[in-house]
């Protein structure tokens, strides 16, 4: 079994948004995900760099759609979360959690 890879915020951020997409997760609806749920700009460079670090760490997978007119001939890259990635998000998750133990009251102070 390959070992959990380790995720940065942003990769913790996008697996999360391409979980919320669901089906069809392409660029553009992951990063509107991203954006409406963070509050922060997404630049698409940071995303298509991110998605190919997550593909490369075995986190996403992808696959080309069909050519669609309304994007001049061009396929979409669709992706989705690995089991791989499952695991990572899961590791990500538990450690975060355990770092904010005990500090509920403070994190959440306005």
């Amino acid at each position: 079994m390959k070992p959990t890879p380790y995720l940065g915020e942003f990769e913790y951020a996008v697996l999360l948004a391409i979980l919320h997409v669901e089906t069809d997760a392409y660029a553009v609806p992951v990063r509107e995900v991203l954006e409406g749920r963070t509050g922060r700009p997404v630049a698409r460079g940071a995303l298509y760099t991110a998605l190919e670090r997550l593909e490369t760490k075995g986190c996403v997978r992808s696959r080309m759609g069909d050519p669609t007119p309304e994007r001049g001939g061009r396929a979409r890259r669709y992706f989705s979360v690995t089991p791989l990635g499952m695991r990572a998000l899961k590791a990500t998750h538990a450690a975060l959690a355990s770092l904010s133990k005990g500090l509920e009251a403070l994190l959440e102070q306005p």
